[in-house]
């Protein structure tokens, strides 16, 4: 795959807003940009740690409720670690469809891809299956590793009874009531646990890190 094959978000995300304001009502589609300008505005210092930190270990279950603990993948290689908010939100659905996409490259940086959200494993087993996704999928309950690298916030009323409106039970894709959710980031941690790249595009969650950002980062 050469760079003019790995997939553009920003080019993605036109065609899924398209496809969004065709399923969407107007104003659903409304309260949800609103949320999103508003994260942005409120939250401008997003990551916990920089490139040079130390990752900090965590032991998580995957889909299949099987446990995979950080140190011990870095033992055979480094770790592209994405945090991500659930199955309902299509910009992550999105993301992690690219990301699969630049698999094989991540791979052959020596490199292994996994991504973190709050949600149940049954739910991390229905986005792997619903994207076709090659890579680990953790459950990160309360959120407890994901405060750790990256800034966690509660989900607002507005957006919750949106979601509620059109047919989504927000907490059934959850194992606790708390409503938090990471604002996504990604990162690049080297076999020796020391992070050598760490991005997020900010509170508006519409927006990712590049595919090509972190193949770019992984040749160095």
């Amino acid at each position: 795959m050469n760079k003019s094959e790995i997939p553009d978000y920003q080019n993605g995300l036109k065609d899924l807003r398209n496809n969004l304001s065709n399923m969407l009502p107007a104003d659903a589609l409304k309260v949800f940009d609103t949320d999103a300008e508003a994260l942005q505005k409120m939250h401008s210092s997003i990551l916990r740690l920089s490139v040079g930190d130390k990752a900090p270990n965590f032991t998580l279950s995957n889909a299949v409720n099987e446990s995979v603990t950080l140190y011990d993948v870095l033992k055979d290689r480094r770790v592209v670690l994405t945090f991500y908010r659930g199955t309902w939100c299509p910009y992550c659905n999105l993301i992690l469809a690219q990301y699969q996409q630049i698999l094989s490259q991540i791979k052959e940086s020596g490199a292994n891809l996994i991504a973190i959200s709050p949600q149940t494993p049954d739910e991390s087993l229905n986005i792997k299956e619903k994207n076709e996704l090659e890579f680990e999928v953790l459950s990160d309950n309360n959120n407890i590793v994901s405060r750790q690298y990256t800034t966690i916030f509660k989900y607002g009323q507005k957006p919750l009874a949106t979601m509620s409106e059109l047919g989504y039970d927000y907490d059934s894709f959850y194992a606790d009531d708390s409503r938090e959710l990471p604002i996504p980031a990604t990162f690049i941690i080297e076999q020796n646990g020391i992070i050598s790249f760490a991005k997020s595009e900010g509170g508006d969650y519409r927006n990712r890190v590049e595919a090509l950002e972190i193949i770019t980062s992984l040749k160095k």
